[in-house]
């Protein structure tokens, strides 16, 4: 009898984790983004919107390092805590159909350079208003894939230390990644951030924006995001949605 009930239970979990197994998902879009925003400082205005744009124009504030790093550490390490398989990077960047699709609100040529995007991939947006996308990609990948997932980076100035002539600011970095299924129903949303433990120093109420100093935050912003993921992600994922 033991040993009946041994090998019944080995049997149900053999199923219970190839069901889960057997769940796929493609990622369909995979960017970062050169605008760094400021909404949480009490400055800047006009004079700080222009530095943003100035760094978001200069070739030397290059993201394609850090959006890489991300890019690795999510298919390698990331994906191994889903309870369902991602579906291999060229069954989607060289499908000629996602190739092929003019997503609702894509970017022009110009638009487009404050994004970098991961190699093959497009820029796709996903959330409020962004139904004809999520259903679009749901249905692309529908006979492949049980949903679709969108993964995006951005980085934000928030207040570091001090005040006056010594304050700091310090750069954060969110991550969103957004999960629908194969109707393009959302299944999951996560947002998560952490700040630099580098900081840049305010001049006259304004950060300096140099390279030099900006992307060292952002490079330290995202790692430790990147740990803090790999810490969190479990918890997050098990309050979220059934992929059916």
């Amino acid at each position: 009898m033991k040993k009946t009930l041994l090998v019944l239970c080995v049997t149900l979990c053999m199923v219970a984790k190839g069901f889960t197994q057997d769940k796929k998902v493609a990622v369909v879009s995979f960017y970062t983004d050169k605008i760094i925003g400021f909404s949480e400082l009490d400055a800047g205005g006009e004079e700080l919107l222009a530095s943003v744009l100035k760094l978001r124009d200069n070739p030397d504030f290059d993201l394609t390092p850090i959006l890489e790093k991300f890019h690795t550490e999510f298919f390698n390490t990331y994906s191994k805590k889903f309870p369902f398989e991602l579906l291999p990077e060229d069954e989607v960047t060289k499908n000629q159909e996602y190739i092929d699709f003019k997503p609702k609100y894509e970017k022009d040529e110009e638009e487009l350079k404050r994004y970098v995007i991961y190699d093959g991939y497009k820029y796709i947006y996903d959330g409020f208003a962004g139904k004809d996308n999520e259903v679009a990609t749901a249905k692309m990948f529908s006979d492949k894939a049980n949903g679709v997932m969108f993964v995006e980076v951005h980085f934000d100035l928030t207040k570091g230390f001090g005040i006056g002539g010594t304050a700091t600011v310090k750069m954060r970095a969110n991550a969103r990644i957004t999960m629908y299924d194969k109707s393009g129903k959302k299944v999951f949303v996560i947002n998560e951030g952490a700040n630099s433990k580098k900081t840049s120093v305010m001049v006259k109420g304004i950060p300096v924006m140099s390279t030099k100093k900006i992307l060292p935050m952002c490079e330290s912003a995202l790692e430790r995001l990147m740990k803090d993921l790999n810490k969190r992600l479990p918890k997050i994922i098990k309050k979220a949605k059934k992929l059916k």
